[in-house]
């Protein structure tokens, strides 16, 4: 229930940003401050933990925020932050962070997709993978290479809920269910 209404209030949130970034055409340049804000909070999972302290109060995370994003983020963005600890929503950042980029990359026609590979990629190979994806879906591509060993060999690419798979795994998978059914590999 608790992360059903986080994950309500985040939406909310991030779609409040999206619709102001929208109104003043700055989706593009919000989307890159929010995720090197993004590393900033991965990098440093201890300014998490400042934002969620009960100790600190809601003044001291205030100037916090003016004191390390001020200056490299825009004002929207640091107000944005404010008004999450104002309100007590702090605790849903990641979150609401994940949501604007998402409605962001939306607006830009931009797909993110992961190739999981038994090993890692070179970047001719993400390369040609990329130029596939942007010719078959007509849309700007970002993708991420995860290695799997348990994939054997070939690639399985996840864009969205749509799973492409070619890897040796599940060609074995088949050939092995098919076997115990007794059919024919």
């Amino acid at each position: 229930m608790v992360t059903i209404m986080a994950s309500e209030i985040a939406v909310r949130y991030a779609q409040g940003l999206f619709e102001l970034t929208e109104e003043m055409n700055t989706v593009k340049k919000t989307k890159e401050e929010v995720e090197a804000l993004q590393k900033v909070l991965a990098d440093n999972p201890d300014v998490e933990l400042f934002f969620r302290a009960v100790k600190v109060t809601k003044q001291e995370k205030r100037n916090f925020i003016d004191q390390v994003f001020g200056k490299t983020c825009s004002h929207e963005l640091v107000s944005f932050l404010k008004l999450l600890i104002d309100k007590g929503r702090i605790y849903c950042l990641d979150e609401i962070l994940d949501d604007y980029v998402q409605m962001a990359d939306e607006k830009l026609g931009i797909v993110r997709a992961v190739v999981s590979s038994a090993r890692p990629l070179d970047e001719k190979q993400m390369e040609q993978i990329r130029t596939a994806l942007e010719k078959k879906m007509g849309r700007t591509v970002i993708l991420t290479n995860r290695t799997d060993p348990s994939l054997i060999a070939g690639i399985k690419v996840t864009v969205g809920n749509r799973v492409t798979d070619i890897t040796m795994a599940t060609k074995i998978e088949t050939m092995r269910n098919a076997l115990l059914k007794g059919g024919q590999a």
